[in-house]
């Protein structure tokens, strides 16, 4: 039998069921788990079996999630965190040590920004920063004491695309782990491990959920590598809850439907706002205009759901714009059903001074615009009023 496809793997992956012999998974909301005897209890805690033993550890529910994502991405193995930015520090703290050195694309999220900046170095970690879009200088940044890159790709909010193939060759050359955050690419789009990244960070709350309901994250990758993450994890606390567990696994069913959605939407609005003439400039992966445009085509199976654009009229213009639209919605999200319109330089970025925002295409102006699944007409209208208010 040929090897299942993408779309098959996610619906259709073993799912956990009892006696009652359930079609879709039980929920699995204990906080522990029940051993016949002492011998069965202190094998369980000695690693010595496969066991369940507190829902902080593991559960039913969240590995069957994570052996989900795992498939899907290509990875060996995968841990499920609370949030996204718990499996992002997860995967750092669990590597780093005091002296070792992170170096990172200056173009990411940014409380990774913060945890970087603000807590690497009560910690004695050391980060440098490169640009996304001088990927030949990129080698003269690593040191003695780099243990690991870290790239997003697309970059938030700006949507830098990162050569994976490049980054996969110069990780092995300098024998340092290459961290990828896939969360706007999404499995569906884009694998890194195939391009030789030995981490895949996510944000299960954006497009893998997809309906703006629950908090999650997952750190996939090598064997050996989660292992390390499940224990830092463990002791520490990340874990994902149950009930958004199931939630996330029965959301990966309907990944490759609303992602093919999601992109084509984003598409349509990208090229419409290309030609408006209160638009500066307009930045998507799949658009022939984006100067990386020849490689997110290489890596990416589509160009994503999320739309950065450039008001001329600058901070005035952007906040003006956001105060105008009627149907879109202002939040602090993305990925959702609903489209979801944001000012980067007001919100997910402010704690950045101005000079590091400019430095990563965060103009005053810049739009970041989360196409949703519902119809382009209705999107392209109220965006079209919102402008030209």
């Amino acid at each position: 039998m040929s090897e299942k496809k993408f779309e098959t793997i996610a619906v259709r992956t073993q799912i956990n069921t009892t006696e009652q012999n359930e079609h879709s998974s039980p929920l699995y909301l204990t906080s522990s788990f029940m051993f016949d005897n002492a011998e069965e209890m202190r094998a369980a805690f000695a690693d010595e079996t496969e066991a369940n033993i507190y829902s902080r550890f593991s559960n039913p529910n969240v590995q069957e999630f994570a052996n989900k994502l795992a498939l899907l991405e290509g990875a060996e193995a995968c841990f499920a965190t609370a949030s996204g930015m718990a499996a992002i520090t997860a995967s750092f703290l669990t590597f780093l040590k005091t002296g070792d050195h992170l170096l990172s694309c200056s173009s990411i999220f940014g409380s990774t920004h913060t945890v970087i900046t603000k807590y690497f170095p009560k910690w004695g970690i050391e980060h440098s920063y490169f640009d996304i879009n001088k990927p030949e200088e990129i080698e003269k940044h690593i040191r003695k004491n780099t243990k690991m890159i870290f790239v997003e790709t697309p970059s938030n909010p700006g949507l830098d695309i990162i050569d994976l193939e490049l980054m996969g060759k110069i990780a092995a050359k300098h024998k340092v782990l290459l961290n990828v955050d896939n969360c706007f690419a999404t499995p569906y789009l884009q694998q890194p491990i195939k391009y030789g990244a030995d981490i895949v960070t996510h944000s299960a709350t954006k497009f893998i959920d997809g309906q703006g309901r629950v908090l999650g994250g997952a750190v996939a990758g090598k064997k050996e590598l989660i292992k390390e993450v499940y224990l830092f994890c463990r002791s520490t606390g990340a874990a994902l809850s149950p009930f958004n567990a199931w939630v996330l696994s029965k959301s990966l069913e309907t990944l490759a439907v609303r992602m093919d959605r999601h992109c084509e939407n984003a598409l349509k609005l990208a090229q419409w706002l290309e030609k408006h003439a209160a638009v500066e400039a307009v930045k998507y992966p799949f658009l022939l205009s984006h100067m990386q445009n020849a490689i997110a085509k290489k890596q990416m199976r589509a160009g994503g759901g999320v739309v950065s654009f450039t008001l001329k009229g600058g901070l005035n213009a952007g906040r003006k714009f956001l105060d105008a639209v009627k149907m879109c919605s202002l939040t602090a999200n993305l990925g959702d059903t609903r489209t979801i319109v944001s000012h980067p330089a007001s919100t997910t970025h402010a704690k950045l001074t101005e000079d590091e925002r400019m430095a990563v295409g965060i103009s005053p102006g810049l739009v970041r615009i989360s196409a949703g699944l519902e119809h382009i007409d209705d999107i392209i209208a109220d965006v079209e009023q919102a402008l030209n208010c």
